[in-house]
C-alpha cells in the first residue's frame, strides 16, 4: 500500500483491492449509531453529554452518532458503562443477550430489596426511619 500524493485521507482498499471488514464495520458504526440516538436522543446536549462520558472531542463524536465512524477501545467501554442502550447493543452484536437479561434481572433484584425495606420502614409506624 503506498501513501496517497495529495490529501490527508489513506486509500480504503488494502493491496489485494478487497474491502476491509466494511460488512461487520458498518453494521456496527450503524448499530452504535442507532443505540446513542434512542440512549440521549440527536441533540447537541447528547452529543455534549456523550463527550464527557468518553473524553473524545466533539466532531468525533458527531461522527459517531452520524454513523460516519465508530467509537474504538476505551471509548466504547465508556459509552457501555454509562448507557444501556449501548451496553445491551453491543452485547447483542456479540450474541450475549443472555448477559443483558442477568444485568436487568439483577437491577430488578435490587429495586425490589429497596423497595421492600422501604416499606418495612413504613409498616413499622416510625416516619422518622425513612431514609431519603
Amino acid at each position: 500500500m503506498s501513501f496517497p500524493k495529495k490529501g490527508k485521507f489513506f486509500p480504503k482498499e488494502n493491496g489485494y483491492n478487497e474491502e476491509i471488514g466494511s460488512e461487520t464495520n458498518g453494521c456496527f458504526v450503524e448499530e452504535i449509531a442507532s443505540a446513542l440516538k434512542r440512549s440521549l436522543g440527536d441533540s447537541r446536549a447528547g452529543v455534549k453529554t456523550v463527550a464527557a462520558w468518553t473524553g473524545a472531542n466533539e466532531k468525533t463524536v458527531k461522527n459517531w452518532f452520524s454513523g460516519v465512524y465508530g467509537p474504538r477501545g476505551a471509548h466504547l467501554i465508556a459509552l457501555a458503562r454509562h448507557s444501556d442502550e449501548v451496553l445491551a447493543t453491543f452485547l447483542a452484536m456479540a450474541g450475549r443477550e443472555n448477559l443483558m437479561v442477568a444485568i436487568k434481572l439483577a437491577a430488578a433484584e435490587e429495586a425490589i430489596a429497596e423497595l421492600l425495606i422501604a416499606v418495612r420502614q413504613l409498616s413499622s409506624g416510625d416516619p422518622g426511619d425513612l431514609v431519603e
